[in-house]
């Protein structure tokens, strides 16, 4: 008794509880627990929350005990003709035949409904499945494209690579003979300005071109050639012309002409005459 009385189940469709203690029993086979009978059945006229049948009569609905005494099984049957027996124990159990056949087909409509949602869900899941394959083919597929063109920049890569390590040992080569032609350009200055620095200019002195002193060699000591004439020895190029008044002492006295020489000069030219 107690494991068949495991199976009862409140018939309300939010709470599918066992039952156990109390029980609300209606007359269109329904049970309910303490808790939703003792509200649902308050109210005048009283009706099944299961199937909305109206329940108007006065032993339609019976709050009963699950698990009833020794002595109230010893005694509500008594008295009882056997044929009276033998209904109330035939509609008890029809009742429960109806609660167990009752809970199948709640069970079978659950099963149907999850199995409805399961071949969805199957469903869904093939097409995801089918779509997220796709896509990887289509991934594979660019990235054969994509491995293809990286394949083709390595190999302009290497290319550009060798032409620019070409280029580098061409620049390194003209860099090399540009600096030797620097070299030599700055040797070739450096024995021209070697060359030219025997030319000293110096200042002028009464008149007499001191800067082609600078022309004669270091031993400017004057020699008699065979003719008995004075000379000196040049050294890099002859003396530049005397300019007007290039003389030794070209003064005038105030008391001559301005164009009469003075006798230190005639003197001075007859010394260079010899």
């Amino acid at each position: 008794m107690a494991a068949c009385e495991d199976l009862l189940l409140c018939n309300y469709r939010k709470c599918r509880v066992k039952l156990s203690g109390y029980a609300w029993v209606t007359a269109c086979s329904h049970v309910f627990c303490d808790q939703h009978g003792s509200g649902k059945f308050s109210r005048s006229p009283a009706v099944c929350p299961a199937c909305n049948s109206a329940l108007s009569g006065k032993l339609d609905i019976v709050r009963t005990e699950l698990s009833p005494s020794e002595e109230y099984k010893a005694m509500v049957l008594a008295g009882q003709r056997p044929e009276v027996i033998l209904d109330i124990s035939s509609r008890g159990l029809a009742f429960w035949t109806y609660q167990v056949y009752q809970e199948r087909l709640y069970q079978e409509y659950t099963y149907m409904k999850a199995e409805t949602h399961l071949k969805q869900m199957e469903k869904v899941y093939t097409q995801q499945v089918q779509s997220k394959e796709m896509e990887l083919t289509a991934m594979k597929g660019e990235v054969t494209s994509l491995k293809k063109v990286l394949e083709e920049y390595k190999k302009k890569y290497s290319e550009v690579s060798e032409r620019l390590m070409e280029r580098n040992r061409q620049y390194q080569k003209l860099q090399g003979l540009y600096d030797s032609l620097r070299l030599r350009s700055i040797a070739a200055s450096n024995q021209e300005s070697d060359e030219n620095s025997c030319t000293v200019h110096h200042p002028r002195v009464f008149g007499f071109p001191l800067g082609n002193i600078a022309k004669f060699p270091a031993d400017m000591t004057p020699r008699r050639s065979d003719e008995g004439n004075l000379h000196a020895r040049l050294f890099c190029s002859p003396p530049a012309p005397a300019e007007p008044g290039d003389s030794f002492f070209n003064f005038s006295s105030p008391n001559r002409d301005m164009d009469q020489p003075h006798p230190v000069t005639r003197q001075a030219f007859k010394v260079l005459r010899m």
